[in-house]
């Protein structure tokens, strides 16, 4: 089969196509030929060495990626639920060696959801990792209606599942974008849009009693000035965010962090929520296999709004 194999830590230069062995499964494994990746910043990080490098770097070969969908070929002898032909989708194996830049994939099926018949394959990748996230957020923030929820960079992967999600719960959602993502955020069910670009946010926002921080850094410190006493931060691991929980405590203030784990019976949480047109994942870009490169720049121009996919 053909995957993209990740030669060392470095540039886009270092993912490679090569031609190896299609996976054995284990017992509690299903084959899944893939007909669609999704692509997140994690990958970007992990590619030059950050990220889950640590977790990969020495079992090879290295090939980046855990967001998938395509169709079950094998299943494993101790899988139930699942059989030949099944569509599914689902982030595999996250944190640890996902594996997903290839033709084919070993997924274990507890990882796994079927695919809504009226959802595509693209469709499907791109509600695996940033959707899972968003839905993790929600139930760690324990969002209630009413709420105010701001979501930092809501026209982003996370952040656009996190509106939707957050509206879902009943909460009332404001996003910060840029002002041409504008419209955009609004469609997504926010009830309040901020250009953060335009003025402080702490001149406009205030009384915000959770906020959801893809950013990190003095990010951080900018939300606690808008939030209510004894209101909740979550910040998403970025490498900004390690003192979340202290700087929090200091003003009287609830602090976390969150890192997503692949999930099946989240991931059909999110299949059922798709199926009813609750959430929408929006894909703005899709590349061919043989542009994985390409489609790693383009995340790592931090511009990308929803998903970005790979089709096999």
């Amino acid at each position: 089969m053909k995957a993209i194999v990740l030669k060392d830590f470095g540039s886009t230069d270092n993912l490679q196509m090569k031609e190896i062995p299609v996976p054995t499964i284990k017992d509690n494994e299903v084959l899944i030929e893939v007909k669609a990746i999704s692509i997140n910043p994690v990958d970007v990080k992990t590619r030059t060495g950050k990220g889950a490098a640590a977790r990969i770097k020495d079992d090879r070969p290295m090939i980046l990626g855990w967001d998938i969908s395509g169709i079950i070929t094998q299943v494993g002898s101790s899988v139930s639920g699942f059989k030949k032909n099944d569509e599914v989708f689902g982030m595999i194996n996250f944190p640890g060696h996902g594996k997903a830049y290839a033709e084919y994939v070993a997924a274990p099926a507890g990882q796994l959801a079927v695919k809504p018949k009226k959802i595509s394959f693209e469709e499907a990748a791109a509600a695996t990792l940033a959707a899972l996230t968003a839905w993790e957020v929600a139930e760690a923030l324990n969002i209630q209606p009413g709420e105010r929820f701001l979501v930092h960079a809501a026209a982003g992967g996370v952040g656009h599942f996190a509106v939707q999600i957050a509206k879902y719960f009943g909460a009332y959602v404001i996003g910060t974008a840029s002002a041409a993502n504008k419209d955009f955020v609004l469609n997504l069910g926010a009830d309040e849009f901020v250009d953060y670009k335009a003025q402080p946010l702490d001149e406009v926002l205030s009384n915000i009693d959770k906020v959801l921080d893809t950013i990190g850094g003095e990010n951080i410190d900018l939300s606690l000035k808008l939030m209510k006493p004894g209101g909740t931060i979550l910040s998403l691991p970025s490498g900004r965010n390690e003192q979340v929980k202290e700087k929090a405590e200091a003003k009287g203030m609830k602090g976390m962090h969150l890192m997503v784990h692949s999930s099946g019976e989240n991931q059909q949480k999110i299949a059922t929520l798709m199926e009813k047109g609750i959430i929408k994942p929006h894909i703005s870009q899709i590349f061919s296999f043989d542009e994985m490169k390409a489609a790693h720049l383009q995340i790592e121009s931090g511009r990308t709004v929803g998903k970005i996919i790979v089709r096999l």
